[in-house]
């Protein structure tokens, strides 16, 4: 039976940018945060996610986890 492995955990802040002046649309930014441990809740990357937040000169659009795994027979 072939199961998953996470490899890698990244933690992305999504940043509001303004609006583009000519469509009006939102723009968005992001940081990534590498080396997230592979252990870490929802609860604990919300919280890590709101104090780094604070610290951005623009506003907190979205949170993002993104986990690399690899598929092994196991």
């Amino acid at each position: 039976m072939a199961v998953f492995k996470l490899t890698k955990s990244t933690l992305q802040l999504v940043l509001n940018d303004g609006n583009d002046l000519k469509t009006g649309m939102p723009l968005y930014k992001s940081k990534s945060f590498n080396n997230v441990k592979l252990a870490a809740t929802a609860d604990q990357l919300y919280a890590v996610a709101h104090a780094f937040a604070g610290l951005q000169d623009r506003p907190l659009y979205n949170i993002v986890r993104r986990d690399t795994a690899d598929v092994i027979v196991g």
